[in-house]
């Protein structure tokens, strides 16, 4: 059910929804007059885990594995290493052993796993835990154990290696969020390195580290940031007060810590949800271009409940881009965990609501992408259909590799940064280096792709006006802008053209030429996996998992008819739970009559498929790159006459459409049930796809990168009467997927795209 709204609560969402309207001046969108600072796609992950908070590895380990090509080969060009909010007991300046030791953060005698008060240090703040297991807040080890090791890293790698959060989020679940001021200074360019033990940094994570104490649901500590809970001369005295809140005078306020602290109980998650717009407000007023706010895996948690703390549903969404447009401006709808027993971690009957056991949104994932970011007139097109400026994102989510070592190819839980999932953020540096600055900027832009299992590894989407006469542009001449912006790995600047995340401004009856290229890499992908993809053996494709190839991509459009207002039926949309949306044989309804106004668009439709083949579809064109001689996919289409305000949108797939518990006939992807392989309220019985391929050399010990792979079904795979099935890291390699951000048409006295400048 919908949750109700106090008369408070709706006036704020109102004045919010008023403000965003000229906040949204604030959004980057392309200038006609001024050329674009130069600029490249780059490769980073915003969501990971270190023993900081509940993940394997140390923080030492983790930047080497995501950012290296020697000791793994994928090199992420940037990197936000981003845990758990709250709390955790372990040292985790410590590192593994000596191959990860640095003259500054040499290797002890005690590894990632001691804790703080074994390792000698004294914890901050209100007392949490005891003993040797005393916890530190984590505004404390961000400002002062975290940081100082990203700032060495950054500086000794040369890479924006910096911090960020998964935040545990008051009414909801988790967020992926940072506040960079303060920040990877320039002075560490120049300035010399420790030889011995020890590192002073020059910049620092205070702005992220009051934001943590101030707002993260997981920190109940009310000292202020202090040693004790009195004000101090040497601590933070940090106050959370919002200008223009009602901060002392809102019932949740906490005199002594200074911020809100909402009671549980009845209500609790609309006081929390109500914490976290305050969140958003005050890295809007203090760190407005500094912060980005983007809820993590965002289906998982299923519905908001007003009483606990569990999802989202379109009501918040709108609320947190209404509160800061520039700072939540998307979701991680393409969850991590892409290799665990329940794709994403999404399951039905994931968690009890209120005495009921409840699904994650959607019950599961679409090829790996939750149900808010692949249904197809879904919560994303809503957002999209109201012009807003909220950009679809992924991450990794690592942790662990499940049942096997760290340090092993295969895996039942997670894939490292970079290694699966590869977000690509067009970054506008010029000549300077890569700095976080310059990343979160473009992050804000929206004009950024997201690949998996690196299907593809170049991307030109691009629209321009033409009008006929004078002003007439042929495909091929918007065809070579986008050649010359793939193959160079960067985006256009042309009058009259926009691409990902930006707006082009038409007049009415405007013919609309949209060009894609894409790069289908040649060779073989990350996985350590030769023999031939199962889910495309029964439709007699003999493709190996290691090698994919693009089979389709599809051009989708929608319509914009504007913002909605609060407390409506159209602002407001909770998803439906259980066998409202997903049935137990993993079937999804038709259509999207059960879904509420507020998180549909029923506009948005597939408007044209290209592939190699010009069966059910356009062919691309091959085009061979003159920068390096490789193989480019060009596909145009014309849009007639437009007189409404709409978007454009891409997404791709190795998976042809009728593949049997894959794809439909249109080509959607269905629920990943059918590869779960049993945790939770799954069960083997939805297994649905046999892997019969008989290998020849599964190792009995880790499978590292040094060339080994396997030629067959591995042992992990779930077995029904003597026969494996598809699941875990196999199901996830071999069901690939890209989607694109959206590009604005905004016709003139039309609709206007109030999102994007």
């Amino acid at each position: 059910m919908s949750p109700q709204f106090s008369k408070k609560q709706i006036s704020l969402a109102v004045a919010a929804a008023i403000g965003a309207i000229a906040v949204a001046s604030q959004v980057r969108a392309p200038d006609a007059e001024a050329a674009k600072t130069p600029g490249k796609y780059v490769t980073g992950d915003i969501h990971n885990h270190t023993t900081c908070s509940d993940g394997s590895i140390s923080m030492q380990k983790l930047v080497k594995k995501s950012t290296d090509t020697t000791d793994t080969p994928w090199g992420l060009d940037w990197f936000v290493q981003a845990g758990h909010g709250g709390t955790g007991n372990r040292n985790c300046t410590l590192i593994e052993d000596a191959t990860f030791a640095t003259p500054a953060y040499p290797v002890t005698a005690q590894g990632p796993n001691t804790t703080w008060v074994n390792s000698g240090i004294t914890p901050k703040g209100d007392v949490s835990g005891s003993g040797a297991n005393r916890n530190m807040w984590r505004w404390q080890a961000l400002q002062e154990f975290q940081y100082p090791i990203m700032e060495y890293l950054n500086a000794l790698r040369n890479l924006p290696i910096f911090l960020g959060l998964e935040s545990v989020v008051a009414g909801h679940e988790h967020t992926s969020m940072a506040v960079i001021t303060g920040q990877m200074p320039a002075a560490i360019d120049t300035a010399p390195l420790p030889t011995t033990p020890g590192y002073t940094a020059l910049g620092n994570a205070t702005a992220l580290s009051q934001w943590t104490y101030c707002f993260d649901r997981g920190v109940g500590d009310l000292s202020r940031g202090n040693t004790s809970p009195q004000p101090s001369t040497d601590g933070n005295n940090w106050d959370c007060s919002v200008t223009g809140s009602l901060n002392s005078a809102d019932p949740s306020w906490s005199p002594t810590g200074r911020k809100l602290n909402p009671t549980g109980g009845a209500g609790t998650g609309d006081r929390g949800h109500n914490k976290t717009v305050e969140g958003i407000k005050w890295m809007a007023e203090f760190h407005p271009n500094a912060s980005y706010y983007i809820p993590a895996h965002i289906e998982r948690a299923g519905p908001f409940n007003p009483n606990g703390n569990n999802g989202f549903n379109a009501e918040h969404i709108r609320n947190f881009n209404n509160a800061g447009p520039n700072i939540a401006y998307g979701m991680e709808t393409q969850p991590g965990h892409g290799a665990s027993s329940d794709r994403g971690e999404y399951l039905p009957r994931r968690q009890t609501i209120n005495g009921v056991l409840t699904d994650s949104v959607g019950g599961t994932t679409y090829g790996g992408t939750g149900v808010y970011g692949a249904q197809i007139g879904g919560m994303w097109d809503a957002m999209l259909g109201e012009g807003r400026n909220w950009w679809f994102s992924a991450s990794s989510d690592w942790h662990n590799r499940g049942s096997f070592g760290v340090d092993d190819r295969r895996t039942t839980q997670d894939f490292y940064p970079g290694e699966y999932q590869r977000m690509f953020v067009m970054v506008r540096n010029g000549a300077d280096k890569l700095r976080p600055q310059t990343i979160i900027d473009g992050m804000r832009t929206g004009n950024k792709w997201v690949s998996s299992g690196q299907v593809i590894d170049r991307l030109a989407f691009v629209a321009c006006a033409s009008y006929g006469g004078p002003a007439f542009r042929s495909n091929a001449s918007v065809e070579a802008i986008a050649v010359a912006a793939a193959t160079n790995n960067t985006d256009i600047d042309a009058n009259g053209c926009a691409t990902m995340g930006e707006k082009l401004v038409v007049r009415p009856g405007a013919e609309i030429v949209v060009t894609i290229v894409v790069r289908d890499p040649a060779g073989t992908n990350y996985a350590p996996y030769t023999f031939n993809n199962p889910s495309l053996v029964p439709i007699g494709i003999n493709q190996p998992l290691n090698m994919p190839v693009l089979d389709h991509v599809d051009l989708i459009r929608g319509l914009v008819t504007g913002y909605r207002t609060p407390g409506t039926p159209e602002y407001n949309g909770q998803w439906p739970t259980n066998t409202a949306w997903l049935g137990l044989d993993g079937s999804t309804p038709p259509n999207l009559d059960g879904v509420p106004a507020g998180a549909k668009n029923t506009s948005t439709a597939i408007l044209k498929t290209f592939s190699g083949s010009a069966t059910g579809s356009s062919a691309w064109v091959p085009v061979t790159s003159s920068v390096d001689g490789t193989t480019f996919l060009k596909m145009t289409f014309r849009i007639p006459a437009v007189q409404a305000s709409q978007y454009v949108r891409l997404r791709g797939t190795n998976l042809p459409p009728s593949t049997p518990f894959e794809t439909d006939a249109s080509g959607n992807p269905l629920s990943d049930l059918f590869t779960n392989s049993g945790n939770g309220t799954t069960d083997l019985a939805n297994l649905r796809i046999q892997c019969t391929a008989v290998s020849t050399n599964i190792p009995a010990n880790n499978v590292l990168y040094t060339g080994t792979t396997i030629d067959g079904c591995p042992n992990h795979l779930p077995t029904i009467n003597g026969v494996k099935y598809s699941a875990f890291d196999i199901a996830a390699w071999a069901d690939l997927w890209f989607y694109s951000n959206p590009i604005y048409i905004e016709v003139a006295g039309r609709t206007r795209v109030a999102g994007v400048r």
